[in-house]
């Protein structure tokens, strides 16, 4: 079954922007001008925010209408396409190996996981609002990653109870502080 390996929580790692911008640069220079900006998010997007070791990258598009044409570069890159997964405007992609995004150092690439959104999409808004608020906020820093920790104890081999387990905590942090941004 997909996805099914331990959940395992790291402290905050330096090595993780650096990772996100290897992606980026990579991401940049195929997608010639089809992606607005790539977003760094998820919990390896907070400084001291202890983790998963997989970097979330968000491609923003104008539109779906470029999605065929984001597709097709991202292909030769080594991705794959698999769908919205259930969420609008949000379009994941697998990595054919660890060397993907491929580029001319010919080296692995960090852990990753890439969704391409449409710049109106809820999940990119929901996304960047999270990421800005734990930035904001290092005690909701400490505290999610507390939670985080305990439920990657509890749940080890079970992502989507983990994942479940966070949604209390990721709900009341965006509905108090939601009108922070």
């Amino acid at each position: 079954m997909k996805n099914q390996k331990p959940v395992i929580i790291e402290e905050y790692n330096e090595e993780w922007p650096l990772a996100f911008n290897v992606i980026e640069s990579i991401l940049s220079n195929n997608l010639n001008g089809l992606a607005l900006r790539i977003e760094h998010v998820g919990s390896t997007s907070v400084p001291s925010l202890a983790a998963k070791p997989i970097i979330d990258v968000d491609v923003v598009i104008e539109s779906m209408e470029y999605l065929p044409g984001v597709i097709k570069k991202l292909e030769e890159l080594g991705y794959v396409h698999e769908g919205d997964l259930g969420i609008k405007n949000r379009e994941a992609f697998a990595r054919t190996d660890a060397y993907v995004p491929y580029g001319s150092d010919g080296n692995e690439k960090y852990e990753h996981h890439l969704y391409v959104c449409n710049k109106e999409s809820e999940e990119l808004k929901r996304h960047i609002t999270f990421r800005e608020i734990l930035r904001k906020h290092p005690s909701l820093v400490s505290e999610y990653a507390n939670l985080k920790r305990e439920l990657s104890n509890k749940f080890t081999n079970n992502r989507k109870a983990y994942t479940d387990g966070k949604t209390e905590f990721v709900t009341r942090v965006m509905n108090e502080f939601k009108d922070d941004f």
